[in-house]
C-alpha cells in the first residue's frame, strides 16, 4: 500500500488578496452588464486605508468605482472604524485606462483573419500568448481534488459563522488548509487541519479553538476526520490585526487557491478582472470544462487538459490531454476525440460557455471550479454523450 499526504489551502474573503479579486470581478461585471463586448483586464492593490483600482478597459459603459470598492468591502464585512480599514474610512484611487490599441488590434483582427479566412469564429484572437490547465478527477461529487474542496468549505464556513453570529467575534480575514490522506491514490482520512482566524481582541484561544472545532471543523469534515487527525488553529496566537492593515493585497496572488490547490497543474494566469477573450481565463475555464466532460463520460478516471495560445490567433498552438494512465484509450486517442468534438478559439469558447454575462464575482473566492452550487456553465457535464459518440465512431469502444 502507498501512502501519500497531500495539501491545499483557502482563504477567505476577508484575504486582502481576494478583496483585492473580487473589486477587479466586480469591475467587470459592471462593464458586462452594460456592454457585453466590452474589454477589461482591471487589478486592484489594497493596503491599510487605501484601494487602487488600475489596469485597462475598452468600453462606453459607466462604471463608478469608488461606489463599487466600498459596496465590496462592506458586503464582505469590513464596516467597523476598530478594524483598521472600511468601507467608508478608506480612499479609493480609480487609475483605469483604455486598453493599449496594439492589444486591441490583435484581439479584434486575428491572424486567420488578415490571412483571408472568413470564418466568424477566426475574428477573435487571443488576448495573450499563455498556456492554461484544466483538472478533473472522480475523487468527489465536483470532479475535484479532496484537499482543495475541504479548504474551500472550511473558509467558507468561518465567513458563514461570523455574518450569521454563531461566533460573532470572528473578524473577515482568515485562512484555511487541509491536509489529506491518501493509500493508493484514494483519499481515506483527514491528516492535519489548519486554521487561522482574524478575531476580536478579548477572545480567548481556547475559547477560540473550541468553536472552531465545533461550528466550523466538525460540520465541514464530518466523515473524514478520526482520532488521529490533528486540528490547529491560529498557531502564532492572536490573530486581532489583519486584513489590509496586516498585509497587503494584489488581485491574482492567489491562483492556486482559484484552481485545484496545488494538485493539478497552473499556466500561472489569474483570472479575475479579465473579460473572456483573455484566454488566461477563457481558456483556463474550457479546459476545465473538457476535463470535467471527458471524466464524467467515462473515458479516464483522472485527467489534465493543456491549451497553448499566442496572441492575435484564434487557433491554439496545442492541446494535450493527460489521463495519468486511466484512460480507456491512448492519451493521443483521446486528444484526438477531443480535437473532433471541441472548439478551442476563444469566439467559441465565449459562445459555448456564455461568457460574455456578468456572473465572475461570486467566483473571486472560494473558488472557480467545482463551484456546482453556482451552475458555471464549465462545470456543466453536457458534453458527456458527445464524448461517447466520438469514442465508439473512432475505436468501436462504448462506455
Amino acid at each position: 500500500m502507498q501512502t501519500k499526504l497531500i495539501t491545499s489551502e483557502s482563504v477567505t474573503e476577508g484575504h486582502p488578496d481576494k478583496i483585492a479579486d473580487r473589486i477587479s470581478d466586480a469591475v467587470l461585471d459592471a462593464v458586462l452588464s452594460q456592454d457585453p463586448q466590452g474589454r477589461v483586464a482591471c487589478e486592484t492593490f489594497v493596503t491599510h486605508s487605501l484601494v487602487i483600482v488600475g489596469g485597462e478597459i475598452t468600453s462606453n459603459a459607466e462604471v463608478n468605482v469608488d461606489e463599487l470598492a466600498r459596496r465590496v468591502i462592506k458586503d464582505i464585512g469590513y464596516t467597523e472604524f476598530s478594524y483598521g480599514f472600511s468601507h467608508e474610512a478608506c480612499t479609493v484611487m480609480n487609475l483605469l485606462r483604455h486598453q493599449s490599441p496594439d492589444i486591441a488590434q490583435a484581439v479584434l483582427s486575428s491572424w486567420e483573419v488578415k490571412h483571408g479566412s472568413k470564418d466568424p469564429r477566426d475574428q477573435l484572437g487571443a488576448g495573450d500568448q499563455g498556456i492554461m490547465f484544466g483538472y478533473a478527477t472522480k475523487q468527489t461529487p465536483e470532479y475535484m481534488p479532496l484537499p482543495i474542496i475541504l479548504a474551500h468549505k472550511l473558509a467558507k464556513r468561518l465567513a458563514e459563522v461570523r455574518k450569521d453570529g454563531t461566533l460573532p467575534y470572528l473578524r473577515p480575514d482568515g485562512k484555511t488548509q487541509v491536509t489529506v490522506e491518501y493509500e493508493d491514490g484514494k483519499p481515506v482520512r483527514a491528516h492535519t487541519v489548519l486554521l487561522a482566524a482574524q478575531h476580536d481582541p478579548d477572545v480567548e484561544l481556547g475559547e477560540l479553538a473550541a468553536d472552531i472545532r465545533k461550528y466550523v471543523v466538525e460540520p465541514v469534515l464530518d466523515g473524514w476526520l478520526d482520532e488521529r487527525t490533528e486540528i490547529l488553529v491560529n498557531t502564532s496566537g492572536r490573530f486581532v490585526i489583519g486584513g489590509p492593515v496586516g498585509d497587503t493585497g494584489m488581485t491574482g496572488r492567489k491562483i492556486i487557491v482559484d484552481t485545484y490547490g496545488g494538485y493539478g497543474s497552473h499556466g500561472g494566469g489569474a483570472f479575475s478582472g479579465k473579460d473572456p477573450t483573455k484566454v488566461d481565463r477563457s481558456g483556463s475555464y474550457m479546459a476545465r470544462y473538457v476535463a470535467v466532460n471527458l471524466v464524467a463520460a467515462g473515458l479516464a478516471q483522472e485527467c489534465e487538459v493543456q491549451i497553448a495560445y499566442a496572441i492575435g490567433r484564434a487557433h491554439p498552438l496545442a492541446v494535450n490531454v493527460d489521463s495519468f494512465g486511466t484512460g480507456v484509450v491512448s492519451d493521443e486517442i483521446l486528444r484526438e476525440i477531443v480535437l473532433s468534438v471541441f472548439d478551442f478559439r476563444p469566439a467559441a469558447i465565449i459562445e459555448r460557455l456564455d461568457l460574455r454575462r456578468p456572473i465572475y464575482e461570486p467566483f473571486s473566492c472560494y473558488g472557480h471550479f467545482g463551484r456546482i452550487e453556482l451552475d458555471p456553465p464549465w462545470e456543466r457535464t453536457d458534453m458527456v454523450e458527445a464524448l461517447q459518440r466520438a469514442l465508439a465512431q473512432r475505436t468501436g469502444k462504448v462506455v
